[in-house]
């Protein structure tokens, strides 16, 4: 069973084009009229627009004609750079353009049934967490005859400009699409979480090591039904669609639709001086200015391959406009990589994805206030909502996506298109609970860039650990919605911290309120007991209070073991000391190697001290081998930490 669909405006297509049949007429949308206000807020056009029916512009017209991905899409006089470019990647994945494009078959102009036909399409979009079902009637703009927006080579497939519409009518018109950049268009389109990368800051063609690991990453993208798509920035608008030496356009995007590791045969290993190879295939929406380089249609390379290698290899062209390259030339020749992953589905029952839609608000009470700005306000910015993730595994790319809600249907209302967003990541105890209220000892582990685009992002490898995200507006004290989603390919559990400290209950009141909270780092410990020269030494540690206990990971074989483990206690009272214990990893019994105890009053110093490791038995016990270092913080006041 799939996701709930939403109605956008509440039309039922099956509904609306029995209605039609019944009455012998064509469906006409009252909510998207053919005049200019669907178009345009206000800008001249250069010319009168027409708004047509399909079979008043052609003769025996289809929604799709063929292959869906066989033909060239032609941007139109007002048509938006990006939609020729997604189009051209949703026909990649037939799991995605038939979820776009729902029963099409049954959509399709049928010659023989004429009196079936009623003019009404729907179309499927992700909005804003959401899946969506767009309704509306085939009247498209036209000057002098000629669709005004995106059309097919194939003058009577009329698919991608009735999708144009139906996403126009989302956002409240055509020109409501300019703004959009292409990842935001895909995402709409598929519901996919998307990341872009600089293939320069990257530096793929030096470090080899990374282009391969990016190899690998796009290939388990493609292969689990993702979408990916290139360009070469052009540093001027006079450059634009200027030819590369090499035949590629600058400013202009390429879709990939094939990546392939090929292992070669005795053969082909001594005529590539490589055992493997490693190709991606592209497209070109517009079907020319193909690559002229390595692997192109008529380079040398081709010509060492007879037929049937081409096709034990894998190494096949279905399209014109599409070509080869080598990972290398692909890395050389594109700067800019927009990769969307397929987060729909579960893999072997793990989620892959966590998502919440939450909230900026504005409250008098600071408490209760939920938009504090970016980092520079450092008086209101932990009033922001947050959100704690906990990452079990080192090493694991964490990708993080923060949406805010489209403002283009409210320009008429003289809002702007989007505010500038961001979010802060950091790094926090282990056992946290409860909302962060100052930074004293949280490294902070990540920002993305503050813009006022729809959507911004940070990718990172992550340690182990529990991490909290802030999202924010560049400015405090403005109100709007929000969208975060959060992809890894292990469960990360992705909730929202609402609470400022522990609830007044009949429990902890009979056993009393904390009085205290304490915040401890234990940086590293040092110079730890080693009985013999082979032993092997892999230390970690348990951070005590009372009943509660937090432990850090396992480090490997050293007696010098950086830590940097945090927790944070809520105690009834300082009698209850915080005890840390070192201990010894080892295969039957782990071997205690010392701990420290420690008071924490509030009036303690905060600034980072070093304490020898005793035995058992309190702070006057018997002074053991080793050291830790460590910072500890406590307040009377259970909101400062």
């Amino acid at each position: 069973m799939g996701p709930p669909l939403k109605l956008f405006k509440n039309q039922k297509y099956q509904e609306l084009k029995q209605e039609c049949i019944k009455d012998s007429r064509l469906f006409c949308d009252p909510t998207f009229l053919p005049e200019n206000d669907s178009l345009f807020y206000n800008r001249l056009l250069p010319g009168k627009v027409v708004w047509k029916r399909p079979q008043d512009i052609c003769d025996d017209p289809r929604l799709i004609v063929g292959n869906i991905s066989n033909h060239q899409l032609i941007q139109g006089r007002l048509g938006h750079k990006f939609m020729v470019p997604a189009f051209s990647c949703l026909a990649v994945q037939e799991s995605h353009w038939t979820k776009t494009i729902p029963n099409h078959k049954e959509q399709e102009w049928d010659p023989q049934k004429p009196d079936k036909y009623a003019g009404i399409f729907r179309f499927r979009f992700w909005h804003f967490g959401e899946w969506t079902e767009v309704v509306i009637d085939d009247l498209l703009p036209t000057i002098n005859g000629d669709l005004v927006f995106s059309f097919s080579t194939s003058m009577n497939e009329f698919w991608n400009a009735l999708l144009e519409k139906a996403y126009a009518k989302l956002l409240g018109c055509y020109e409501a699409l300019d703004g959009l950049t292409i990842t935001d268009i895909i995402v709409d389109f598929t519901g996919t979480l998307a990341e872009t990368v600089d293939m320069q800051k990257g530096r793929y063609t030096e470090l080899v090591e990374e282009k391969y690991k990016l190899f690998g990453e796009l290939y388990k993208t493609f292969t689990k039904g993702g979408l990916i798509c290139c360009s070469i920035e052009s540093p001027s608008q006079e450059e634009q669609e200027v030819e590369t030496d090499w035949g590629l356009l600058k400013g202009h995007t390429y879709t990939m639709t094939d990546i392939r590791k090929i292992r070669l045969g005795e053969r082909l290993v001594e005529v590539f001086s490589a055992e493997k190879l490693y190709m991606v295939r592209l497209r070109n929406p517009l079907g020319r200015q193909e690559w002229s380089g390595p692997w192109s249609e008529i380079s040398e390379e081709w010509q060492q391959l007879t037929v049937t290698d081409r096709k034990n290899l894998g190494l096949l062209m279905s399209d014109d406009g599409e070509f080869w390259m080598s990972l290398e030339d692909f890395c050389r020749n594109f700067n800019k990589l927009s990769v969307c992953r397929n987060v729909n589905n579960p893999v072997f029952g793990r989620k892959e994805l966590e998502s919440v839609v939450g909230c900026w608000t504005v409250d008098d009470d600071p408490l209760m206030n939920r938009s504090g700005g970016c980092y520079n306000n450092r008086d209101t910015f932990l009033q922001n909502p947050q959100y704690i993730f906990t990452v079990p595994e080192d090493g694991h790319k964490v990708i993080m996506s923060l949406q805010q809600k489209d403002l283009r249907t409210y320009r008429r209302m003289g809002r702007p298109d989007n505010y500038i967003i961001g979010f802060e990541l950091f790094k926090v105890e282990v056992n946290r609970k409860f909302r962060l209220h100052h930074l004293y000892i949280q490294e902070r582990a990540g920002t993305s860039t503050y813009i006022d685009t729809r959507t911004v992002f940070l990718s990172k490898y992550l340690k182990k650990g529990n991490y909290v995200l802030v999202p924010t507006m560049f400015q405090h004290g403005r109100t709007s919605e929000f969208l975060l989603r959060i992809f890894s390919e292990v469960p990360v559990q992705l909730r929202e911290l609402t609470l400022d400290m522990p609830k007044m209950s009949c429990w902890n009141l009979a056993r009393g309120y904390p009085k205290v909270v304490t915040q401890i780092t234990v940086h590293s410990a040092e110079g730890l007991e080693k009985k013999y020269a082979n032993e092997s030494v892999n230390p970690y540690l348990i951070i005590k209070c009372g009943k509660e206990e937090v432990r850090s990971p396992v480090q490997k074989n050293t007696v010098h073991a950086i830590f940097d483990t945090q927790a944070i206690f809520y105690r009834r009272t300082t009698d209850i000391p915080i005890i840390v214990q070192v201990w010894n990893s080892r295969k039957f019994c782990d071997q205690f190697l010392g701990q420290v105890t420690l008071d924490a009053d509030p009036t303690d110093c905060r600034d980072l001290k070093s304490l020898y490791l005793r035995q058992k038995g309190g702070p006057t016990a018997k002074v053991k081998q080793g050291h830790i270092s460590f910072k500890v913080i406590s307040s009377d006041d259970l909101t400062e930490l």
